[in-house]
């Protein structure tokens, strides 16, 4: 499967300049995906230098090129220290992690992350997982999906769609795309796609736990990268940017409370971060990369330096 098929990585020479590569060193990347940013990064690597990529999707093996310095790990990157130990790698020169949906994952309708395909409402990027979309709207109660709506997807009206979806439970499907699309046809508020996108978004990264998963890598990077090696994590969502710019700037996750006050405090005590700014404010994709790959155009690059 080629990577031009399978997903455009986005801001590449801004992650590369980034991370400030060393021949012979050893780097993540977190989200190998169709192996955009892996590849290129490779290309900067000597014979000694080495590459360990993540993928929790087991469609990514298939990007993966037969090359010794490359190790792939098929698990979700939040697993990022254990597998490092087990491979017998106690620190990194740098980290890259991706965020965004892979076009292939967008475009493979029985994976049902579109709005614009039919297929099963499944949303897993990891196939062997339990729970799926239809279990969270089969399952969940009506507060519950509210919060997800809101949080996640900055749904306007989600207290009245998940008191829909609720009561529509026994007496409609929601097995198919279609089928949901059409439970919830009358309450779509404003750009139909906009709000589909929106409810979407929300119901992938409830599947996936993706805010669970960066709070979990998040918080194994100090630990693994060396005193002055460099991470670059490319975000598609509001929180989950204001989660890494926080993590970079105070040095800890904290809980979504304090992410979104933005606070660098803890009880009361001033924390230093272990970090230093390389990007002040988020780097975010040029005219002609957003023309020539539309999907980038929600992304931002935020790097820092391990002090």
């Amino acid at each position: 499967m080629e990577e031009e098929t399978y997903h455009v990585p986005v801001m590449l020479k801004e992650v590369i300049d980034g991370l400030q590569l060393k021949p012979s060193g050893v780097y993540v990347d977190c989200t190998f995906g169709g192996g955009g940013h892996s590849m290129e990064l490779l290309g900067h690597l000597d014979h000694d230098g080495k590459l360990i990529v993540f993928d929790q999707d087991e469609d990514a093996r298939k990007n993966v090129p037969d090359d010794p310095r490359i190790l792939f790990i098929p698990h979700n990157f939040r697993h990022l220290q254990r597998f490092l130990r087990l491979h017998k790698i106690g620190t990194v020169d740098g980290i890259i992690a991706d965020l965004g949906v892979s076009s292939f994952q967008f475009n493979t309708a029985e994976r049902g992350f579109s709005t614009r395909m039919d297929g099963p409402f499944d949303m897993r990027m990891d196939k062997r997982q339990e729970l799926t979309a239809v279990q969270i709207l089969e399952n969940y109660p009506e507060e519950k999906l509210q919060k997800i709506f809101e949080e996640y997807g900055e749904v306007t009206n989600a207290k009245t769609l998940a008191r829909t979806i609720v009561r529509q439970r026994g007496k409609i499907s929601v097995s198919t795309i279609s089928d949901f699309k059409n439970a919830i046809h009358a309450l779509v508020k404003g750009n139909p796609h906009r709000y589909l996108a929106q409810v979407f978004q929300a119901l992938r990264i409830e599947v996936n736990d993706e805010m669970g998963s960066l709070k979990e890598m998040l918080n194994q990077v100090p630990i693994v990268l060396k005193s002055g090696g460099r991470i670059a994590i490319i975000t598609f969502h509001s929180l989950e940017d204001r989660l890494v710019k926080h993590f970079f700037k105070s040095g800890h996750v904290g809980d979504l409370e304090s992410v979104e006050k933005e606070t660098d405090q803890i009880y009361g005590t001033k924390t230093r971060s272990r970090f230093k700014l390389i990007t002040k404010k988020p780097l975010t994709p040029g005219a002609g990369e957003i023309k020539n790959n539309p999907r980038s155009r929600s992304a931002k690059l935020r790097i820092a330096e391990k002090i």
